[in-house]
């Protein structure tokens, strides 16, 4: 497939690195112009260009940015792409290490993915966000393989989510069906997912447990649980891209 990537960071990077690895053609942009990703290009095998050029090259899509940079993305950033494109979004609020703290993700209903598709325009598929991109590069193992890595998969066009899942699944993955898009809140930062690398099982009963509707108890809990975990990663020095 033709796949286009806006984000050359840690996850963009690993997935272009994967997919040109298994003979797909990919496009990737980032903020700054395609003249600064000669280094990218070289490490993931990936071609350089805009942003606009990425949204228009694929047969999938991926935006793979800082969610605080979503607004900047050009207003007519999928102006003629086909709507039977998918496009993936990867992004993770992250208030105190990153993006600062935007009230609509903090009170209220709305999901990340959902705050995103706003912005964008564009329906969009969750998926990639809730594990760590040196283990999305490395430890993809062939189906049927014991304690293979499961991705949870939300969005609310399951032809989209079909496509999604299967390249989920070629990657290495086992793509668990985590509903729609409003549903995409149970793999959002600090849930018991979030990182944790869950075999299919486990993922998919995991998921289950939470419900489907976000109580106001859970959403408290889960924003407590990641304030704690930023300011572990703060403490110990971390970056984020």
């Amino acid at each position: 497939m033709k796949i286009g990537i806006i984000g050359a960071g840690f996850i963009g990077s690993a997935l272009a690195t994967r997919l040109t690895s298994l003979g797909h053609s990919v496009a990737i942009a980032n903020s700054r112009g395609p003249e600064t990703l000669g280094e990218v290009a070289e490490k993931t095998g990936a071609t350089p260009v805009t942003a606009l050029e990425a949204a228009r090259y694929g047969e999938i899509i991926v935006v793979t940015i800082p969610l605080k940079n979503i607004p900047d993305l050009p207003k007519d950033l999928f102006e003629g792409v086909p709507a039977d494109v998918p496009v993936i979004d990867t992004s993770n609020y992250y208030p105190l290490l990153r993006d600062g703290h935007l009230s609509e993700l903090e009170h209220g209903e709305l999901t990340e993915s959902e705050w995103v598709q706003q912005h964008l325009g564009r329906p969009v598929v969750k998926v990639f966000n809730n594990i760590m991109a040196e283990h999305l590069e490395k430890s993809g193992k062939p189906a049927g393989t014991p304690g293979r890595i499961a991705l949870p998969v939300a969005g609310d066009d399951p032809t989209a989510k079909q496509k999604v899942m299967a390249l989920v699944d070629e990657l290495g993955f086992d793509a668990v069906d985590n509903g729609s898009l409003h549903e995409s809140w149970r793999q959002q930062p600090g849930t018991p997912s979030y990182g944790a690398d869950l075999p299919a099982g486990e993922l998919a009963q995991q998921l289950e447990s939470l419900g489907t509707t976000r109580t106001e108890q859970q959403h408290a809990q889960f924003l407590a649980n990641h304030a704690a975990l930023e300011k572990q990663m703060q403490a110990q020095g971390v970056k984020l891209q």
